[in-house]
């Protein structure tokens, strides 16, 4: 998730530093891609038929213990999010302060409207799952979240009962569960299976194919949404291609960066309704919006991509 890179076009890390980011992320998009007239795809939320972007931010590393000067380039990460065209926002209660971080970022900059907000929370109990919530909404600053999830099931038995009850109450949109520990997949395929959630949320990379195999075909049978975790693995993906460059024929479907290479190859999956690679970095931000626009990926192009990283 953490990981250092520069591609043609973009400012520099440094350069990004020494501006002290006071170009507006807008500016950014237009002058570095130079992308106006391609927007970013979107994929229906198959429950709703809403439309969400297939790129969003994850913030479990960047977002939970950020000073102020951090706080300040986070925000130009969020608005780097939303003026490229995205607007789904993945946090947790059990990121440290993110939620605080994000919360306040949003009010700031009256973002709020524009945003798709997910949380999770762990709910051992219905009166600790009631507290945890609504604590949660008050570190986000707002009275409902678009999604809520429960957070790392590991149990076959658990219920989304209680999160059914706060959708019909209006404090959330949507709900889903997550996990990323390949041992509680059978858990939760069994409660995809029972519950038939609104959301999926599992992790899933280029060199992490595990959920393939049984989450995103449960999904797909009961019409779920799927974000995946961890897209671009645990910087592993990048170390696999150090010193390497981008093959030419990804052009084809309009990958330039590595980046874009790991998340499109994700996206060629008619399963995978959004990404959400985690980031603390408006450049790399801006890169990672960069998959969500043009062509993806066929069936064949993937097997081809699998190859390249396989090598």
């Amino acid at each position: 998730m953490a990981r250092e890179r520069s591609f043609s076009g973009i400012p520099s890390r440094r350069h990004v530093l020494t501006l002290g980011f006071a170009a507006s992320a807008a500016a950014m998009i237009r002058a570095a891609l130079g992308q106006a007239d391609k927007s970013l795809v979107t994929r229906p939320i198959p429950h709703s038929g809403e439309q969400l972007p297939v790129i969003g931010l994850g913030t479990a590393v960047a977002f939970p213990s950020a000073n102020e000067a951090q706080r300040q380039v986070l925000a130009k990460v969020i608005d780097a999010l939303i003026e490229g065209g995205g607007k789904l926002i993945d946090t947790a209660s059990t990121y440290g302060h993110a939620e605080t971080v994000i919360g306040g970022i949003l009010d700031a900059s009256k973002a709020r409207g524009r945003t798709f907000l997910a949380t999770k929370i762990e709910v051992r109990s219905a009166k600790a799952g009631a507290d945890e919530f609504q604590h949660s909404l008050q570190q986000l600053r707002t009275d409902k979240v678009d999604l809520l999830q429960l957070h790392n099931v590991s149990r076959a038995g658990q219920s989304l009962s209680q999160l059914r009850d706060w959708k019909s109450a209006g404090r959330c949109r949507y709900i889903g569960i997550t996990s990323t520990f390949p041992q509680d997949y059978g858990a939760m395929e069994a409660i995809i299976k029972r519950e038939k959630p609104d959301f999926v949320q599992v992790d899933y990379s280029m060199d992490n194919r595990g959920a393939e195999k049984r989450i995103l075909p449960a999904a797909a049978d009961a019409g779920s949404a799927v974000l995946t975790a961890l897209p671009l693995g645990h910087t592993s993906l990048f170390r696999a291609v150090r010193g390497k460059t981008v093959p030419e024929w990804a052009k084809d479907f309009d990958a330039t960066t590595w980046a874009q290479f790991f998340l499109k190859f994700l996206l060629g999956n008619p399963n995978v309704t959004a990404v959400i690679p985690g980031t603390g970095n408006p450049e790399h931000m801006i890169d990672n919006l960069g998959a969500g626009r043009g062509r993806m990926p066929d069936a064949q192009q993937r097997e081809k991509m699998a190859a390249v990283l396989n090598a």
